[in-house]
Parts: C-alpha cells; structure tokens; sequence
C-alpha cells in the first residue's frame, strides 16, 4: 500500500458514509488503486460486501447503496478500478476509457481480496457487482469458491445491446484497429453533461442529478467514451464467460437480477445467463433501467430486498434464498 494520503469525496447532495478506512494498493503491473472500507456501527459484524463497481463508476457513487449495506451490520470494501474514479488512469487523456488486457481487471480485484478484504475486513465474504463489474466477477467465479460464499451480479455486462452493428462487426472493427495501432482511439464523442430525458440508465432524476453533480463539481472522478480496445477486451471476455465450459466451473451461488427496461444489456441475456449454469439463478425487476441500485426506490428497493435475502448466507443452511428472493424483486 502507498503512503501518500487517500481521500474521499463528497458534495452537498452525497455526503461520505462514517466510519470508514480509505487508502491506495498496488495493482497488477504496479497501478495505483484507490479503496475504501466502511465500517458498520453495529458492534458484531454480519460480514462483508465485496461491491464492485461498473465503467465510469467510482466510490462516491455508491454512497447510499454502502449506507444500506452498514445499517444491516454488513461492512463494505470497494475500489475504483483502474483507468476510473481516483485510481491510475491509462491514457494521457484522463478522460478516455481504455483497457490493455481484461485480465488486469481479474488480477486487480484477487490483488484487492488477498491485499485489503482478507485482512482488514470480516467474514463471511460476499460480493455484490454492477454491469462491467459483474462481468469481471464472473470471469474470476471459478477461482472464488474458497472466498466469497455468494455473488450477486445486477445488470451483468454480458452483451452489447442495441448498437447499430452486430457484436461480430464491432469486435472485428475493433480488432482491426488495435492491429493497426490504434486501439487508444475513441469510440465515441463526449457529451456531458446528458440530459436527464432519454437517459437509459435510471428513470429517478433526484439521484441522476445527484450523480452528475458529483463529476461537474468533481471532473477528476469522471470518464468518457471507451477506446476501442476497451470495447474489444470486453467483447472477448463477454464471450469466454457465457460458455458452458466457463460457467460449469463456477461453485459459488449466483444471483443475477436484470431490468426489465434496460436498453444497455437485454434482461433475456441475463435471464438465458441464469440458466445455463447451475450456481445461477436469474430475476428481472420489470420496467427498472440498467443502474438497478441509482434508480427510483419502486425499483431499487426491489433490487436490494432481493440482495438483503440472498446475503449475508444463513449459517444455517446450504440453501440460497433465491425462492425468496424472487418472490420479493418481482414487480408489476
């Protein structure tokens, strides 16, 4: 870890959770990550949630999604991924999203569980991941099953939906140009801030202005369209996770929970996910928008009261709730 100081931010519409321990570790090939863990108040921990974030996330987004998590007695480890938020960006422009390997991101998370979660934190570990997070967390699922006893993955990044060429062109377009050198290039333009009307990531526009606050007071904290590498790496590790070799490893038990309403990743991808291996399980909250957890609380809640019967575990029994857990997340 570095000794240099950490920090976290926040403004007048998201206020930083107390009790927390913030700092920096080493990633792979010695990029410098920013973490943080919250604390709960209550005095015997129920455990703790591994929260990864998606592409253009960082900490402070999660602020009120940590607070729900503390309040039951669970305590929360998180980071910003490399490339966002306050960790090592890639390119000379800050604001460009890029990736050299899928596998940096795999390295990144098993350096932060062995470095920071297993001995700071408390067990039992589970791990709660949102879009490309998710996608990160089922790519490392095999090798999990004597850490996290339960994954649940919102709005899993597990295909490119709704883009004007297949997924097979745009990979081969963006594999053409990391041949040619130019895999730095952007893939689109940067417009900020979005309006609230149209967006496709959550119809409550208390917490999407809350959230665009935070990066026009806060620009460091934000990030622009992807480069094309970016796009290819994800389009290839998409396709390695979904196969049945790779599922068939997994032994942790799973929940995905898709929106009904998401225009980023079709809900039918997540549900044909959840049954093609057998730790997984998949639901839909209908009419919600991609950002499960930033939307309107008739969707959010849903979202989160399934999470809250899933995990933690019941020391009691083998058995996941997902049962329960469906029957509570279906909206009308």
């Amino acid at each position: 870890m570095r000794d240099d100081a950490a920090l976290l931010i926040e403004t007048d519409l998201n206020r930083i959770p107390g009790n927390n321990v913030v700092g920096w570790f080493d990633g792979c090939a010695g990029k410098r990550l920013r973490y943080a863990i919250f604390k709960s108040d209550i005095p015997v921990a129920r455990g703790t949630v591994v929260l990864l974030q998606g592409r253009n996330e960082c900490i402070e987004k999660y602020y009120e999604t940590i607070r729900h998590f503390t309040a039951r007695g669970l305590w929360v480890a998180t980071f910003d991924w490399r490339g966002q938020g306050l960790s090592d960006r890639l390119l000379k422009n800050p604001l460009r999203g890029h990736l050299r390997r899928f596998q940096d991101l795999e390295k990144d998370l098993a350096k932060f569980l062995e470095t920071i979660v297993l001995p700071e934190t408390r067990l039992p570990f589970c791990m709660v991941a949102h879009s490309m997070g998710a996608l990160v967390a089922l790519a490392a699922a095999p090798r999990l099953a004597n850490r996290i006893e339960r994954m649940v993955l919102l709005g899993p990044f597990v295909e490119l939906s709704n883009q004007p060429l297949s997924k097979w062109t745009i990979r081969a377009l963006t594999r053409l140009t990391r041949m040619l050198g130019l895999g730095w290039v952007g893939t689109g333009r940067d417009r900020f801030p979005p309006p609230f009307e149209g967006n496709t990531v959550t119809s409550d526009r208390a917490r999407y202005t809350r959230n665009i606050d935070l990066y026009l007071n806060h620009p460091e904290l934000r990030l622009g369209p992807p480069s094309a590498r970016w796009v290819n790496e994800m389009l290839a590790a998409m396709s390695r996770v979904t196969q049945f070799e790779h599922l068939d490893q997994i032994k942790v038990p799973t929940l995905l929970i898709g929106a009904g309403n998401d225009r980023i990743v079709a809900p039918q991808a997540i549900e044909s996910l959840g049954n093609r291996f057998r730790a997984g399980r998949a639901i839909i909250i209908d009419g919600a928008r991609h950002e499960l957890l930033q939307e309107a609380d008739r969707y959010r809640l849903s979202a989160l009261a399934a999470i809250d019967a899933f995990i933690p575990p019941d020391q009691d029994t083998e058995t996941p709730h997902i049962t329960e857990a469906v029957t509570v997340s279906r909206t009308g």
